[in-house]
């Protein structure tokens, strides 16, 4: 269950002991050394005033010499996933979920240091012992980001996998989505079981996809690369993670266009988790969540129609592309990219879009 904080239980990030074998092999070998320039905040509108009503912004070298610190000392010689239960984040600093859904932590400095910049391309760490996910590590660049439509995913169950369902409190439905650690539309990673988690809807879209979207749109625009990080944070041995760590830091200009470490709950208003178990139920009623086999059964007349109630599919706000016949959610990076004559904005429900002949984009998956 979820506590009001993390500082008084044991917090694991499972980082890659034995390591594996990398998707690419490809290493980047660099002979100069990265050129500081004047960092005044982020580049993108949106993540700036998002991370300045969170209480945080692109830091600034404590010495007030307007230096980057977005990569840290070079003498700092540690993996870019760590080693043991190891991250850069102090847990203890978290705060407890108060209605955003992220927070920035760090002062948004990312942990990344100069040596990172030689490291693989992609790492992703071994699963642990519990069958957990650890942390995910890229240089995200044109190179590494897909150039078809995303594949399949359903085969991979993660750790605390549940297929339940809350048609009156969430928009899409289900409860749980497979999060990639490092979005699809980044790296091209698709059935990775390395590299997904199980997350809320919440987590994924409010949480986590606003800065996918910031990177692949930088990456897009200027050609330069980024390095980054997500680390899923774990309570002991719960089987759900809290939340994920995301850090970034473009690369050519030191942080100039792209420098954030925000912390992302795992959480989904109007739900309780056990995040020991993967179990959820409603906070406000404890009934329990609807799930496909009770859905069957109460299709037969089964008990248990009214403790259950259920409500149509509600519907919500898609931007669709008349030309592609894809539909996507408003904050989809390939909405900035489509021409006025074939954006349509619709209110719909998925099942009704589809029905008409739409297909979901796979980099939203609305």
């Amino acid at each position: 269950m979820m506590a009001a904080g993390f500082a008084d239980r044991k917090v694991c990030f499972p980082v890659n002991r034995t390591g594996k074998h990398f998707n690419r092999l490809l290493t980047l070998l660099l002979g100069a050394v990265l050129v500081a320039t004047p960092l005044s905040a982020c580049s993108d509108e949106t993540s700036r005033e998002a991370l300045t009503a969170a209480g945080g912004s692109c830091a600034l070298d404590a010495s007030g010499d307007g230096s980057s610190t977005c990569l840290r000392d070079q003498e700092d010689t540690r993996s870019p996933l760590g080693s043991g239960c190891e991250s850069t984040i102090d847990v203890a600093a978290i705060p407890a979920y108060g209605g955003s859904p992220y927070t920035v932590v760090e002062d948004n400095v990312p942990g990344f240091s100069e040596t990172d910049l030689s490291a693989p391309e992609e790492q992703y760490a071994p699963l642990d012992s519990l069958g957990r996910c650890g942390t995910a590590f890229a240089i995200v660049s044109r190179s590494t980001m897909p150039t078809e439509e995303r594949g399949s995913i359903g085969m991979i169950k993660p750790t605390g996998w549940r297929t339940v369902r809350y048609d009156d409190l969430i928009a899409d439905r289900y409860l749980y989505n497979r999060c990639h650690l490092i979005g699809y539309q980044l790296t091209a990673e698709n059935a990775n079981e390395e590299n997904l988690i199980t997350g809320t809807r919440y987590m994924n879209v409010e949480g986590m996809l606003p800065f996918e979207n910031e990177v692949a749109d930088y990456v897009e625009r200027t050609g330069n690369r980024v390095l980054y990080r997500v680390t899923p944070v774990f309570v002991d041995d719960e089987l759900v993670a809290r939340g994920v760590q995301m850090e970034a830091c473009s690369v050519e200009d030191d942080g100039a266009g792209v420098c954030f470490n925000v912390f992302c709950y795992n959480v989904q208003p109007g739900i309780g988790i056990d995040y020991a178990t993967g179990d959820s139920w409603r906070m406000s009623d404890d009934v329990p969540a609807y799930t496909p086999e009770e859905g069957a059964a109460q299709a037969d007349g089964a008990a248990g129609q009214a403790d259950v109630p259920q409500s149509a599919p509600v519907e919500v706000t898609y931007i669709l592309n008349v030309n592609t016949g894809k539909f996507h959610l408003p904050g989809c990076r390939s909405v900035k990219q489509m021409k006025d004559k074939n954006k349509r904005e619709v209110r719909s429900t998925r099942e009704d879009m589809i029905a008409q002949g739409y297909s979901p984009c796979a980099n939203c998956n609305p």
